[in-house]
């Protein structure tokens, strides 16, 4: 379970000379490994935690129960990293998340925007009939976007170099939609510009601004939802799903990989220093010697560990990146699934999709105020997962796992610190959530949840 600890003394490691060191075992970090060592490198990857996988790694928070911290759905792994590191021949299985995403509103009404255009399509038309022309067109531009920019097969920008906006230009062509999406319209203006019914605009609000830092109504999210629909995992157009045994075991095969290939990956070891062109100093004060050192750790932390030795005009340009989160990640062990009264029951066809509980337009502008000015806002919007009905391994019988991605909350509070409102931030999305379902207190096992800052 990605412990891998100390495979040689650190003597030996340091005694060597290797072609490169990565500093971090988050899965970008042991993906690299595994090609460079392919391509027949002599790779070292050093982890300072105990455990490999970084943010997508597999902790037991409650006693029995296996959850990825952070990380939840598999939805952007390319298949081609895939294919070229054999993952599904070490164990890696998912189960797609067809059931799309269940949306409750405040009025008692909801929808199930089903993975499937014609389930979906009779949702809308029993939600906003008069919409059901206009939510088509705001799937075809998506899959205009997609087709244009991450063709299946050859032609994918992602695969090697950044592409200009040149290129990106001309591959769109005259599509003066498809260009209004990817680089100008706020998401608010994406589903306003096809849709008109109140509720089904702000069903789809929450994926335009997944993890960003910025407002549904703020120009050029609406690239978010591109970017979030933009895969094409299993042979399925933007599609994500569960991976077996949590979204760590992706990090974990990454690390079979690497190792397979010649890599040696080391846990529990913390880096103090990289010297550029010579290697990195250890916490423990021992040098390992190397050409190319590559960071996977966060670029402050290597600025941090690059010291003096950084590259003015690099640093300038990093400290410029504003990495202030405005999501929550809240763990929680449940003995039973939410019971929604908008479509009541704790094993419906919702609960194996995604379950947004939304917000109005007014409390999406007040909530990114408030969290703007380290304040908490009335309600949070909350976006939830259920790896445990996929895959009971993860969780005693009986009882099941709820991930709940949550914003906006404030990076740095007014008042106090995390430490201090840590527990008032798990109340305020259990109360959001508590707007839409029955049972959500009385359901939640062991008392708490855990939270994670997104930042």
């Amino acid at each position: 379970m990605g412990q891998v600890g100390l495979p040689l003394p650190i003597r030996e490691l340091a005694s060597t000379t290797w072609d490169a060191v990565i500093v971090g075992a988050g899965h970008n970090g042991l993906a690299c490994a595994a090609y460079l060592a392919k391509a027949g490198q002599r790779v070292l990857v050093i982890e300072s935690r105990e455990r490999v996988g970084g943010a997508c790694t597999i902790e037991e928070p409650f006693p029995g129960v296996r959850m990825s911290p952070c990380a939840y759905l598999a939805g952007l792994l390319h298949p081609l990293v895939i294919e070229e590191l054999e993952l599904e021949r070490r164990g890696y299985t998912w189960t797609p998340a067809v059931n799309g995403l269940f949306v409750p509103f405040l009025d008692g009404s909801s929808i199930q925007l089903w993975d499937d255009d014609e389930r979906c399509a009779a949702e809308v038309r029993a939600l906003a009939p008069g919409d059901e022309a206009g939510w088509k067109r705001m799937g075809e531009v998506i899959r205009r976007l997609r087709d244009a920019l991450r063709p299946a097969g050859d032609g994918d920008l992602w695969i090697g170099e950044a592409p200009a906006r040149e290129e990106i230009e001309e591959r769109l062509g005259n599509d003066a939609e498809a260009r209004a999406v990817l680089f100008d319209w706020s998401m608010a203006e994406f589903v306003e510009h096809y849709i008109k019914d109140e509720r089904l605009q702000i069903a789809y609000l929450g994926q335009g601004v997944i993890g960003t830092n910025a407002s549904p109504f703020d120009p050029g999210t609406a690239s978010i939802r591109f970017h979030h629909a933009s895969g094409r995992l299993g042979g399925m157009p933007g599609m994500w799903g569960y991976v077996q045994g949590g979204m760590g075991m992706v990090s974990f095969y990454f690390c079979d990989a690497a190792r397979e290939a010649g890599a040696t990956v080391v846990s529990g070891v913390p880096v103090a220093q990289i010297v550029p062109g010579e290697g990195v100093l250890l916490e423990g004060g021992e040098r390992i010697h190397a050409r190319t050192i590559i960071s996977n750790a966060d670029p402050r932390r290597t600025l941090t560990m690059l010291g003096g030795a950084a590259d003015a005009a690099w640093r300038a340009r990093v400290e410029q990146v504003p990495m202030e989160g405005c999501t929550v990640k809240l763990n929680v062990h449940l003995r039973e699934l939410p019971n929604f009264t908008s479509r009541p029951g704790t094993n419906e066809p919702h609960h194996y999709g995604q379950i947004n509980a939304p917000l109005t337009k007014a409390e999406w502008k007040a909530g990114f105020a408030a969290a703007r000015n380290g304040e908490l806002p009335e309600h949070l919007w909350c976006e939830l997962y259920f790896q445990s009905v996929h895959d009971p391994s993860v969780a005693p019988a009986g009882t099941h796992t709820m991930s709940v991605f949550a914003q906006y909350v404030p990076h740095t509070f007014a008042r106090g610190n995390w430490d201090e409102r840590r527990d008032e931030v798990r109340r305020l999305a259990f109360a959001s959530l508590a707007r839409f379902c029955t049972n959500i207190n009385d359901g939640i096992n062991d008392g708490i949840g855990s939270a994670v800052i997104d930042a």
